[in-house]
């Protein structure tokens, strides 16, 4: 086998597209060879280099600072020395520490670690050349999707490897209190960020003014995720503003002349924290992020992950895809230290580059065989899949015939290319032995196995037994939902609809992108291609016929949109077990804290009752993206004031959002009512 993962011939990729296995060269060389090798990046063109200590003191120095500094010191009637020293203890707390040294050390120790998780790191070659060539000549800002607590790490590894700066990443507080671990991240280009800023001026002012300083320096390459959090569901989340309108301030003031973005987009085989991410949707708590706990969790180190694709996106010029639409001269009027509200027309802006960034990021990711694999065993009743089993040979027919429509939808799939079908399955099926097992010629969900009681399990605790192993299995599939989500939408407007005029049928797909709109990733004001896309799509499968006037289901495309449909039903059921508790169990004004058990609650006895028939209405990501989505709709509105996060209902709102959803009402006719405006 050759270094490249073109040979084996990976199906969907581009004919050009290569990429290089660096663990290959690593298994036949010592580790203490590739930490200690020349590390010589070349430099950025744009600035002089600056130290750490230059780059603090910068911060704490500039006008901006002085300024936001004497304001909360006359608000509050503190002295603007204080103010400035706690100034200073923000910066201490947050600031990176980035040196060659534990650069080498964390090389050495993940070159180890890295070995003993995965068969293989793919990387395109390609990217990874564009991307040297663009740290030479603007400010570059990294932007991978997070999936894992290894993301941030494999990134500065391979860009050690192949002699490109060592970026500046910002990470979560909790990552420092680990001590010996957090001083090593901290060292090695980490820059640490509280969880909950609330309305702490002087903190969001250290952190905007550290960011933009290291973007107007050039100081090195910026790593962030634009979606904020890891996503516990494998499914792209809608991205935060906050950071990226900090990183994008200094072109929108005229300070840098461009910056460059490069989306990153890494995926999994099989993911080091799958049981841990099903638990946590399920309600229990996150452990705490501790050295002890990372030493505990060494016995990852004795399973097998698979491989790991990374894939270096097209870096992406700030000024280019802003010209026109921002006005520079809104800019002109105010100095450029003094703090400045961002404007509507600028507020736009990052969201649609943001949202752009994750689009690309979701394009550039690979498709697994068990990411099909997932799709279609969530579409099977659960108790076949934990009884009877699925037979063996259905199960990979129908899975090479979701192969042909992902290829035809035009997906980067990783199937490997000279291996037998059956092999790769077989495979596949082994790697996920905690998921699901093969015998006798049929396959199983496997249901974690809880240790000996005085009591047998009682119906609840059965139901979210079965929910962690669904919700594993679902993580996997989300990973490919973005291939399948613009057809799914218009294949469910067809069947919910009973219409086959574009009119109706683009009514009913804008009106699911609204309720839908934190579960999947729509770039703002894209309706229309979208629905032009999904009509692209399921024409170019012979799944309709089109006209200009109409969009009719082909007897050929049954089996498309049966599929389809199943795939967005969990959601839409989901969706309405929330409704129906806003609207139908007399709910007025609530707390999170009431919101989230109070559901799970109706949706396992939805379950038990055979009402219900997915296990995804008892995730807390889910929940919470109705609850958002609802507020978004205004029929749910957050009471101002509040210290515990309460809401207050608008029921008939609610119960008609969940008519449209149901077919009952067309979705024009909430656009005619101010209690539920799309």
């Amino acid at each position: 086998m050759k270094n490249t993962h073109r040979e084996p011939g990976g199906a969907g990729l581009e004919d050009d597209e290569v990429f290089v296995d660096i663990l290959k060269e690593r298994r036949r060389s010592t580790d203490l060879g590739h930490a200690l090798r020349t590390f010589n990046p070349p430099p950025y063109r744009g600035g002089s280099p600056c130290s750490v200590a230059e780059l603090n003191k910068a911060v704490l120095e500039s006008q901006y600072l002085r300024y936001v500094v004497n304001e909360i010191a006359m608000d509050t009637g503190s002295s603007a020395e204080k103010v400035r020293e706690d100034a200073c203890g923000i910066l201490e707390e947050m600031s990176q520490n980035l040196q060659l040294g534990f650069i080498r050390l964390m090389a050495y120790t993940l070159t180890k670690v890295f070995k003993r998780l995965f068969t293989s790191i793919f990387v395109n070659m390609e990217g990874l050349s564009t991307l040297q060539q663009a740290t030479q000549e603007s400010p570059v800002i990294l932007m991978p999707n997070h999936r894992s607590y290894v993301d941030f790490l494999v990134i500065s590894y391979i860009l050690f490897t192949y002699d490109i700066p060592v970026p500046v990443i910002a990470a979560g507080i909790p990552l420092a209190g680990m001590k010996i671990v957090g001083e090593i991240l901290r060292r090695s280009g980490a820059f640490f960020i509280r969880r909950a800023i609330g309305s702490d001026r002087l903190y969001w002012a250290v952190l905007s003014e550290y960011v933009k300083a290291i973007v107007r320096r050039g100081y090195a390459p910026l790593e962030f995720y634009v979606e904020g959090f890891r996503s516990r569901t494998l499914k792209s989340l809608k991205p935060k503003l906050g950071m990226m309108h900090m990183v994008l301030e200094p072109y929108f003031k005229g300070e840098v002349f461009d910056i460059t973005l490069v989306p990153i987009s890494i995926s999994y085989d099989r993911l080091l924290e799958e049981s841990l991410l099903a638990q946590e949707l399920l309600g229990v708590p996150k452990p705490k992020e501790s050295t002890m706990g990372l030493l505990k969790a060494s016995k990852v180190l004795q399973e097998d992950y698979g491989t790991m694709h990374v894939t270096f996106g097209r870096p992406l010029s700030v000024r280019e895809l802003c010209q026109g639409k921002i006005n520079h001269c809104q800019y002109n009027l105010i100095p450029r230290d003094l703090p400045q509200k961002p404007t509507a027309e600028t507020q736009a802006c990052v969201s649609w580059l943001s949202h752009l960034v994750v689009r690309i990021q979701e394009e550039g990711s690979l498709i697994s065989p068990w990411s099909l694999m997932a799709c279609l065993l969530l579409q099977a009743p659960i108790t076949v899949l934990t009884a009877d089993g699925l037979v063996w040979h259905h199960f990979t027919e129908k899975t090479l015939w979701l192969k042909k429509l992902v290829l035809d939808f035009g997906a980067r799939l990783n199937w490997p290319g000279q291996v037998p079908d059956s092999d790769v399955m077989s495979s596949t099926v082994a790697l996920h032995y905690s998921i699901v097992q093969r015998n006798a010629g049929r396959l199983y969900l496997v249901q974690e196995k809880e240790p000996a009681r005085k009591h047998p399990v009682g119906p609840e605790e059965g139901v979210i037994i079965t929910a962690a192993a669904v919700l594993m299995l679902a993580s996997y599939r989300n990973q490919s939902l973005h291939v399948f989500v613009r057809p799914a939408l218009l294949a469910s407007a067809i069947h919910i609809t009973k219409s086959s005029r574009r009119d109706e049928l683009f009514a009913f797909f804008c009106f699911l992108q609204d309720v839908f709109s934190f579960e999947f990733i729509f770039i703002p004001d894209q309706s229309s291609q979208d629905f032009e896309e999904a009509c692209f799509l399921l024409k170019k499968c012979g799944a309709v016929h089109i006209t200009p006037q109409e969009v009719t289901a082909s007897d050929a495309g049954m089996e498309v949109f049966s599929f389809l449909q199943a795939l967005l039903q969990p959601f839409i059921d989901s969706y309405q077990v929330m409704f129906k508790y806003l609207s139908e169990g007399g709910v007025h004004v609530f707390t999170d804290k009431e919101f989230l058990p109070a559901v799970r609650n109706l949706a396992s006895k939805l379950i038990l009752s055979g009402e219900l028939s997915t296990y995804e209405a008892l995730s807390s990501d889910t929940q919470k993206n109705v609850l958002s989505s609802l507020r978004s709709l205004e029929a749910v509105t957050k009471l101002s004031g509040s210290k515990e996060n309460e809401y207050r209902v608008n029921t008939e709102a609610v119960r008609r959002i969940g008519d449209v959803l149901s077919g009952k009402i067309p979705p024009q006719m909430l656009r005619t009512t101010p209690d539920a405006r799309l």
